[in-house]
């Protein structure tokens, strides 16, 4: 057996196509695997870690912008839409998938094309609750279209759909509550776990260190929040604010979770973006949540996203253009204090989840290789 899988451009592209490989290597030991990716994506790296073979192409997308260098750039992606599908035509003639597998992202777009093109039979994943461009360009294309929520199905009306759900990562399913909190030296108060993302949310950070200031004057909330790459400045935001991090045992601020599993398992509320992943986890976890969607998305999909679990009764919303210091520390005091609400978000989020979302992808795999 022979996978071809192709996705790329953020984590919420290749994580997926890394879950579904992951598990049917699981389940199929003499698997090949071969991913294609951007040249210079993360999922170079990505995927190498995670011990897989990847190939390149070249693809870039087109910008909406019509200044002087976005024109330029659009000449240069147009030239790559065709010399992108005669790179990813070479490779896959001579891997030879069985199948194809397309998760998102530009570089998914001519591999699926290709493929389907020379007879091998293709399926996309769609994460998101508002499709991608390039899996609605790609929709006809393939035998199936999975998808991670019933929402996204009226945007592919006439293609066959199946709702698959997310994968998600094995210890998320299994983490304890009690034993995280134990691990991470939690007492009895509610511990509000923020985040931004790898790179930071400058607004996110900016709003999160008024909350985090005040937990460290009054002790109300222990706190996880991580600012992300570019976010260096987020400690000196907070001591602006009277506030020494250091001083604060409730307080536990760092650049990165590298234990979101154990993080998430403790938090009794979650602040972050709406990435689809990061959703799926906390649905799976049955955690209360304010989301803040990112405006800086293509067709703002994290914000369809994010009501998605809103109209579920599952999270509350927390737009950009009304983020403050001041907004979200008074969304959060709510929330928490609110057994009710709390328990609504918990019962919700969880009746959301598709925890078995593997074997679900697994068996339409190989329903579509019979």
């Amino acid at each position: 057996m022979k996978v071809l899988l192709a996705g790329g451009g953020t984590a919420g592209h290749i994580n997926p196509a890394l879950a579904i490989a992951g598990y049917i290597k699981e389940k199929r030991p003499d698997a090949r695997f071969l991913f294609i990716g951007n040249k210079d994506g993360m999922e170079q790296r990505l995927v190498v870690q995670a011990g897989f073979e990847i190939k390149s192409i070249t693809i870039s997308g087109f910008k909406r912008s019509l200044s002087p260098k976005s024109m330029a750039e659009n000449a240069k992606t147009a030239v790559r839409t065709v010399t992108s599908s005669a790179e990813a035509r070479k490779i896959i003639k001579e891997f030879a998938p069985d199948i194809c597998i397309g998760t998102g992202g530009y570089v998914s777009g001519p591999v699926v094309r290709e493929a389907a093109k020379l007879g091998v039979p293709c399926l996309i994943h769609e994460q998101n609750a508002y499709p991608g461009v390039t899996n609605k360009m790609l929709a006809r294309r393939v035998k199936k279209i999975m998808l991670a929520v019933e929402a996204a199905k009226p945007y592919f009306k006439g293609y066959d759909t199946v709702v698959t759900g997310n994968p998600v990562r094995g210890e998320i399913l299994t983490a304890d509550r009690a034993e995280a909190r134990k691990k991470l030296g939690l007492d009895q108060r509610p511990l509000i776990l923020s985040f931004g993302g790898s790179l930071g949310a400058a607004r996110i950070n900016e709003a999160v260190a008024h909350l985090v200031a005040r937990s460290g004057r009054d002790g109300r909330y222990q706190h996880i929040h991580a600012y992300g790459k570019f976010g260096a400045d987020f400690p000196a935001m907070v001591e602006a604010q009277g506030v020494t991090i250091a001083d604060c045992k409730n307080l536990d601020i760092r650049p990165y979770i590298d234990n979101m599993p154990e993080c998430m398992a403790a938090a009794d509320l979650v602040i972050s973006r709406a990435g689809a992943i990061t959703l799926s986890e906390i649905q799976a976890m049955g955690k209360p949540a304010i989301l803040i969607p990112s405006p800086n998305v293509a067709e703002n999909h994290q914000y369809h996203n994010a009501m998605a679990l809103v109209n579920a009764g599952a999270a509350e919303i927390l737009e950009e253009s009304e983020l403050s210091g001041e907004a979200l520390t008074e969304k959060a005091d709510r929330i928490l204090a609110d057994p009710q609400t709390l328990e609504k978000f918990t019962q919700n989020a969880k009746n959301m989840a598709i925890t078995d979302a593997n074997e679900r992808i697994y068996s339409v795999v190989k329903k579509v290789m019979q």
